[in-house]
């Protein structure tokens, strides 16, 4: 299907679903995969970054070397750019490696969280001809993981008509 893949991370559990998803792709068409991490520069941050370089470079080798651990061929790239300019430097990236499809993560959040995202699959998605994957969010579970049922929970016994019958 694909032969060379764009997978673009940022550190979120988005990104490890990403992953996750461009490994299996990768190994069903023998594709490789370019890992790419755009490091945000902090709006009014005279040109500080979100992650520090050793960070970035080792955001992007773990996920290389997962990935190479499933049996992909697999590079990667670190870049740094303004945070509006990240789906563009995405698209220059794809485009510079040859890359057939771009692979990107998503997140779940609520009403702010939307409502102050900086839409980078949407952006992306304009700016290249390429198609655009993007991999469920992961999802929040909520509790503790156990399950109790009430005492004085009513089951029917076989003599009450349910309500599935």
């Amino acid at each position: 299907m694909f032969r060379r893949i764009l997978l673009a991370i940022d550190g979120s559990a988005g990104s490890d679903v990403a992953l996750s998803h461009a490994t299996a792709l990768a190994r069903e068409s023998s594709a490789t995969v370019q890992v790419l991490h755009v490091n945000e520069l902090v709006v009014g941050g005279r040109g500080v970054a979100l992650r520090t370089t050793d960070d970035a470079v080792a955001l992007v080798a773990d996920a290389v070397r997962e990935l190479r651990a499933a049996g992909v061929t697999a590079g990667g790239t670190v870049t740094v750019a303004h945070y509006r300019r990240v789906p563009q430097r995405i698209a220059e990236v794809a485009h510079e490696r040859s890359a057939e499809v771009i692979v990107l993560g998503s997140q779940r959040g609520g009403r702010l969280s939307r409502l102050f995202a900086h839409q980078v699959r949407e952006r992306t998605m304009r700016l290249t001809a390429l198609p655009v994957l993007t991999a469920p969010a992961p999802l929040a579970v909520v509790g503790t993981g156990g399950f109790t049922v009430p005492d004085d929970l009513h089951r029917p016994s076989d003599r009450e008509p349910s309500a599935l019958s």
